[in-house]
């Protein structure tokens, strides 16, 4: 498959990290996701009931990030990756976890995973 619905830059308010300070304040994660989807269906009918709605996969991933600690940005990119196979039923899933501001001299750094077939 090489369609793909794609959401770039959502950026989610976090406990983060493996340092008892991280675990006592918000930082912010930026997700980069890619999903295969196959789009011609939604694209024929131009029905929105087709179609893989990026604002429901950015809320329920946003729920994910924000509402239970992680550790590690691992965690945070399987368990996205996780959801997303299984609550949207899309073929495959990249998942691009950023965590800006967490070595002084990069701009970003962070993990990104690939789930299932594109």
């Amino acid at each position: 498959m090489t369609d793909q619905v794609f959401i770039q830059g959502l950026e989610c308010q976090a406990v983060i990290g493996v340092f008892e300070w991280e675990k006592q304040i918000r930082q912010t994660l930026v997700l980069d996701l890619e999903m295969a989807w196959d789009n011609r269906a939604a694209a024929e009918a131009d029905d929105y009931s087709k179609a893989l709605c990026y604002d429901t996969v950015s809320k329920a991933v946003t729920a994910l990030v924000q509402d239970h600690p992680h550790e590690l940005v691992e965690t945070v990119a399987e368990k996205v990756a996780a959801l997303i196979l299984k609550d949207f039923q899309v073929a495959g899933v990249r998942v691009r976890v950023s965590k800006p501001g967490a070595v002084a001299n990069a701009r970003t750094v962070g993990v990104q995973i690939q789930r299932g077939s594109f």
